[in-house]
Order: C-alpha cells, then sequence, then structure tokens
C-alpha cells in the first residue's frame, strides 16, 4: 500500500474532476462514484462522458471505451508471466485494479524482485481508493463551485491524456503517433465541408485506429 500512495494521491484530484463533469453532465452523486467504483478506468471514464456529452447513444460509448482500454490486454500480458499458479478469481481480482500508474508500480517493483501477488493487491487497492475518493468529493462539491467550466475542469480529459503520452512515449515512433492522431483528430471534422460529416464521438477512434495501423505497417520489422 505504502507503493501505491504517490497514485492515490495523483488520482484524487483526476477523480474529483470527473465527478464533477459527471455530475455537470447530469448524473447523480452516487452514480458517478459507483461507475468509478465499478469500472476504475480513467481515461475510458472521461472518454464516456465526453461521448454521452455529444449526445451518442450507448454503442458509441462502448466502442469509444474498448479503444480506449485495449492497452490492458496487453498490460495484463505482460504481469502473467509473473502470476502463473495464482488461483484464476485472484488473477480476476488483480485485473480488476490494472490502470497505468498501477502497472507502472508493479512491473518496476517485479523487476527488482520484490513484488508479489499480494503487494500488487495492496498498490491496487490504495489506488482504488484514491480514484472513488475523489469522485466522490468532487460530485460532492460540484453543487458549491457552480459552473465547472470556470475552473478549467474540462481540461482534465487531455490534461491526463498529455500526461499518459509522455509517461509512455519510449522512443521517437511514439511520439510520431501520438502526433499523428492528434493531427487527424483535428483534421477529422473538416470532412464535414466536403461533404463526408463524421459524428463527434468517432473521431478519436478513428484517429487513433488508422495511427495505430499506419504505425504497423511502417514499422513492422521493428
Amino acid at each position: 500500500m505504502r507503493l501505491g500512495v504517490p497514485i492515490f494521491l495523483g488520482y484524487m484530484p483526476v477523480g474529483m474532476a470527473f465527478g464533477i463533469i459527471a455530475v455537470s453532465i447530469g448524473f447523480g452523486v452516487w452514480q458517478s462514484v459507483t461507475c468509478s467504483a465499478t469500472a476504475l478506468a480513467g481515461a475510458g471514464q472521461f472518454i464516456a462522458l465526453a461521448v454521452m456529452k455529444t449526445g451518442e447513444g450507448l454503442g458509441a460509448v462502448l466502442a469509444a471505451t474498448t479503444v480506449v482500454n485495449l492497452r490492458y490486454v496487453l498490460f495484463g500480458a505482460t504481469l502473467s508471466p509473473y502470476l502463473r499458479g495464482m488461483p484464476l478469481s485472484r488473477q480476476a481480482a488483480l485485473a480488476f485494479t490494472l490502470t497505468d500508474e498501477t502497472f507502472a508500480v508493479n512491473i518496476a517493483d517485479r523487476r527488482e524482485g520484490r513484488s508479489t501477488g499480494w503487494s500488487m493487491a495492496g498498490v491496487g487497492a490504495i489506488a482504488w481508493l484514491g480514484w472513488v475518493t475523489g469522485t466522490l468529493v468532487g460530485a460532492v462539491a460540484t453543487g458549491l463551485i457552480g459552473d465547472p467550466s470556470q475552473w478549467g475542469v474540462d481540461f482534465a480529459m487531455p490534461a491526463m491524456f498529455t500526461a499518459l503520452l509522455i509517461a509512455l512515449a519510449e522512443d521517437r515512433r511514439h511520439i510520431v503517433v501520438g502526433l499523428f492522431a492528434g493531427a487527424l483528430v483535428v483534421a477529422l471534422p473538416l470532412t464535414a465541408r466536403i461533404g463526408i460529416p463524421i459524428p463527434a464521438s468517432w473521431h478519436v477512434l478513428l484517429a487513433s485506429g488508422v495511427a495505430a495501423t499506419t504505425a504497423t505497417v511502417v514499422w513492422r520489422d521493428e
């Protein structure tokens, strides 16, 4: 749990931002908290709110969050060799607490030969507590702060993704792909001018898919 304290401190303000935005678009306080408590998918939850805000249906929300959260498949595959012999139920519990930050802490601890299933559980538990507590505080405080946009809360999602890109980018390729995807997101709304309107909820999906596929083709030998 000590290893998870920095994650707790980081999740509190971002969780508060999620709670504020969720309530501002129509969630109840306990709906917001339940979402964070049962999903624990920070970036995915922000994406879901963004898609809901555009008025899109459940299908678009599920598609957007699925694409954003596919990275957890790779994280789980990376950790799985260290969990052999652990009952599937315990592996599932650890998978529930798997986030970008808990993965980074656990894999670093594992490479130093210290990590165990129980230490991963401790990291996950304190991270979950920070995310849910932050969401609760933000949701409750929404009525006290008025319009959240005046505090720049809407910037929480792009700020979070920018931080993730910086933290996870290991070489030139990652930076190029990130910039390419960002350029596509900006350019896609312009297709409406040539008679090919694309719903806003699909911009991130298309941009990330095209950028990732292009990178796979260009750097297939690496």
